[in-house]
């Protein structure tokens, strides 16, 4: 039995290294999913790395989706680094606007210059 739930305690620890997050805090301000960008960048300032692409995909007009229309979306990929004692985070924003919230493993501290 203690085998056992040693090895789901590794497994479920495996998995929280890229966990999905509902929300990142900064400070004593909340981000979610669906909040633009610039409140993000407000609120938790610039981030440690942005990793940006293209890609295509069905129309949106007034909510309702047209697949034989094909628009091209900015997607960044944000990387929030908070320090040695508290998790990473990595925010989506796909077209200006908060999509995924992920969980990294633990921050870093930046060597001295």
């Amino acid at each position: 039995m203690t085998r056992t739930r040693l090895l789901l305690a590794l497994a479920l620890l495996a998995l929280a290294g890229s966990a999905d997050a509902q929300a990142v805090r900064c400070g004593s301000k909340l981000i979610s999913r669906g909040d633009p960008a610039t409140k993000l960048r407000e609120y938790c300032g610039e981030p440690d790395s942005i990793h940006s692409h293209t890609e295509e995909r069905g129309l949106f007009v007034h909510g309702r989706f047209y697949p034989s229309f094909v628009e091209e979306v900015l997607v960044e990929d944000w990387t929030y680094n908070f320090g040695p004692s508290k998790l990473m985070r990595r925010v989506r924003v796909v077209d200006g606007i908060v999509t995924e919230i992920a969980l990294l493993g633990y921050g870093y501290d930046y060597p001295d210059p």
